[in-house]
């Protein structure tokens, strides 16, 4: 990818170079305000374009003093892009209002050179946009940004020229015409690129996908907050959530499958950080699968029609909770248990109670990974079940 970025920053400087030697000719040729107006544009592009290859080339060095890397000199290439910019629309300005009046020459070949600075960066911002989007470059779609400003002033700049063709003097008019869209591509830039530097936060699209990817994995009890920064073309990531286990060794783990599950699906994504916590319990869910409403323990997960839930207090064992739920996985023809499995986690529960043994079976891997308890039981009923459990009155 770093090779793709710094080819791209090559093939930028050689593109801003033959536009500025096409526009100073044909200026020079033509004797028009608004085509030298639009080679000062060009001109400070070239410098733009080595301010985009020197930060790419700079950007992903580490060193003892910025073990981070220098992701950020990307955005500080765009701040510089940003200003040139400004002052180009500046100097285009400044030349429309001060500088004399003179004869535009309307040669047909004048028309067809105006209408390739026209063509040639059009073509290339898509490209390089493109790019940029599946790189996430802040320069490069800095670089992107302004191509499409210079197609945008030299579109004025031709219609200038043909109307100095049919007899209309409008090229101070036409070079006057350049400097608001120049003026707003430069300050969005800027503000882009400053936003970056003061480390605002990633946009509410961006932190909402990485919250939906942790709430949907088991073990997930909360997440609490997930905050995020760009650093150039990377991102930078911290969380904190509850997760279902007070065993350290198991959260660690699950930390780390949720770090690289968040690098799998979001683009770019440099560091995640993940500040865990085991859920404090204040009671704990047992579920018993069951044949029939009548509470016959079933010696199968995924066959059993019905599951138990039920739900004891931590601190005395009172009962708290029993519920009755259908098994809607019960006829699937395959994986009926490993649905069940995802299905029991989904409901928080924290032991499983059955007859089977289900080491080395999928549902066991699903139940494991949300860290759902496995024990066996030898009652035949829900109230043996409860009584295991030390729940009276039944």
């Amino acid at each position: 990818m770093d090779a793709t970025l710094e080819r791209m920053g090559i093939y930028s400087l050689m593109v801003n170079i033959g536009l500025v030697v096409l526009k100073l000719g044909l200026a020079a040729a033509s004797g028009s305000l608004a085509l030298a107006a639009s080679a000062t544009d060009s001109a400070v592009d070239i410098f733009g374009s080595l301010a985009v290859l020197m930060g790419l080339v700079i950007s992903n060095r580490k060193t003892k003093t910025f073990p981070f890397g220098l992701y950020k000199v990307e955005n500080v290439v765009s701040i510089i892009i940003a200003l040139l910019i400004l002052f180009a629309g500046y100097e285009i300005g400044k030349e429309a209002l001060l500088a004399p009046t003179s004869e535009v020459m309307t040669e047909w070949w004048v028309l067809a050179g105006v209408g390739l600075t026209v063509l040639v960066p059009f073509l290339y911002s898509r490209y390089e946009m493109r790019v940029a989007r599946e790189t996430n470059s802040p320069s490069l779609k800095a670089e992107a940004r302004h191509f499409q400003t210079d197609v945008l002033s030299s579109s004025i700049v031709f219609v200038a020229v043909a109307a100095s063709a049919l007899g209309f003097a409008i090229d101070r008019v036409a070079a006057l015409l350049i400097v608001p869209f120049i003026a707003k591509s430069g300050w969005d830039l800027l503000v882009d690129g400053m936003k970056v530097l003061l480390d605002a936060s990633l946009d509410a699209e961006t932190l909402a996908e990485v919250r939906g990817i942790m709430e949907a994995y088991p073990g997930v009890v909360e997440v609490k907050s997930v905050v995020g920064r760009n650093s150039g073309r990377y991102v930078f990531l911290q969380a904190d959530v509850l997760l279902r286990t007070t065993d350290l060794e198991r959260a660690h783990r699950l930390s780390e499958e949720l770090e690289r599950a968040i690098q799998g699906e979001i683009t770019n994504v440099e560091r995640v950080i993940i500040h865990y916590e085991p859920q404090a319990k204040t009671s704990f869910i047992y579920v018993v699968p069951l044949q029939d409403r009548m509470g016959t323990v079933s010696g199968h997960l995924g066959k059993a029609a019905y599951f138990a839930i039920v739900e004891l207090s931590a601190v005395d064992g009172a009962l708290l909770r029993e519920e009755i739920l259908a098994n809607p996985h019960k006829d699937l023809e395959k994986q009926k248990g490993l649905q069940a499995a995802k299905m029991l986690v989904s409901q928080g529960v924290d032991v499983l109670l059955v007859k089977e043994k289900l080491e080395g079976k999928g549902p066991s891997y699903v139940l494991a990974d949300a860290g759902v308890e496995t024990r066996l039981t030898e009652a035949e009923s829900l109230a043996q079940v409860l009584a295991e459990l030390g729940v009276d009155g039944r």
